[in-house]
C-alpha cells in the first residue's frame, strides 16, 4: 500500500500559490517523489511541472472562452452529419480548418429552416474555442438588443469595441422577426465596423435578394449585404429539415390520430 508524498514545506506552498501556479502545488509533492525514486534529471523535473502548469491552465482558459461564448448548446463538428448535409466535403474541411477566421473572412449560410446552419456554426465556434479563439455566439434579435441598450446610454460604440475583441461573432436567425428602422441602423454600424476587421458567422433562412423582407430600408440592406459579402464564403443549405427527419424516424410505424 503506498503513502501519500511528503507535503511541500510551507514556504514552497506559499510561493507557487502567490505565483498563482496551482498546478505546480498540487503535483510536486508526487511528482518530487517520483522524480527522486526514478532518478529524474532536474531538467526532466522541472520540464514535467511547467508542462503541468501550461496544460492545466489552456484548460481554464478554454472553459472560460467556452462560457464566454454564451452559446445556446454545445455542438461539435464531429457530431454534424456530413451524410444528409447538402454542403460539399470540400467547403465543410475549409471551414473546419478555421483559417476563415484568422483571414478574417466572414460565413454565411443560408437555406431553409433545419438544414444544419446553426449546428454548423455552434460547432465551428466550439471548435475555435478549443483552437484558443475568443468566440460570441447571439441570435440577431440578441445583438440588436445588445446595440439597443447601448445607445440608451451612448455607449453603442464600447458595445461594439467591446464585441470586436472576439475573433468571431456569431449572428445565428438573422430574419427571423423584422427589424425597425434603428435596429438596421445598429446592425448595420456593427457589421461596417466589423468589416476587414473580424470574422462573422452568419445564418439566416432569407436568400439575399429577399433582405428587403427584414431591413426597412434597401439602401441599408445594399449596403450591409456589400460589407458582409466582400470576404466572404457563402454557403447554401438545402434539403430536408433534420427535425421533421428525426420526428418521422420517430413515428414511424405508428398511427396518428385525425
Amino acid at each position: 500500500m503506498s503513502t501519500a508524498a511528503p507535503a511541500l514545506a510551507p514556504d514552497l506552498v506559499d510561493g507557487l500559490r502567490r505565483l498563482k501556479l496551482a498546478a505546480m502545488r498540487q503535483l510536486a509533492p508526487e511528482l518530487l517523489r517520483t522524480a527522486k525514486t526514478q532518478r529524474w534529471a532536474p531538467e526532466e523535473l522541472l520540464r514535467t511541472l511547467v508542462e503541468a502548469e501550461i496544460t492545466a491552465r489552456d484548460a481554464s482558459n478554454a472553459r472560460t472562452r467556452l462560457k464566454t461564448a454564451a452559446f445556446p448548446v454545445i455542438k461539435t463538428l464531429d457530431e454534424f452529419d456530413r451524410t444528409v448535409s447538402t454542403i460539399n466535403n470540400a467547403t465543410l474541411d475549409y471551414l473546419a480548418s478555421l483559417e476563415w477566421i484568422t483571414a478574417r473572412e466572414n460565413l454565411c449560410l443560408v437555406g431553409p429552416a433545419g438544414t444544419g446552419k446553426s449546428h454548423l456554426l455552434v460547432a465551428l465556434g466550439v471548435a475555435a474555442v478549443t483552437a484558443g479563439h475568443r468566440v460570441r455566439y447571439f441570435t440577431a434579435a440578441e445583438l440588436v438588443e445588445t446595440l439597443y441598450r447601448g445607445l440608451a446610454d451612448n455607449s453603442v460604440g464600447r458595445v461594439i469595441d467591446t464585441l470586436l475583441r472576439n475573433d468571431l461573432i456569431i449572428c445565428d436567425e438573422v430574419g427571423f422577426a423584422p427589424l425597425d428602422d434603428t435596429g438596421a441602423q445598429l446592425l448595420f454600424r456593427f457589421i461596417a465596423a466589423a468589416y476587414e476587421r473580424r470574422a462573422l458567422g452568419i445564418a439566416s433562412h432569407w436568400p439575399f435578394e429577399s433582405w428587403g423582407r427584414f431591413l426597412p430600408e434597401h439602401t441599408t440592406a445594399v449596403s450591409l449585404l456589400d460589407r458582409l459579402l466582400h470576404h466572404a464564403n457563402v454557403v447554401i443549405t438545402d434539403g430536408e429539415s433534420y427535425r421533421m427527419r428525426e420526428a418521422r424516424t420517430r413515428h414511424k410505424g405508428g398511427t396518428t390520430n385525425s
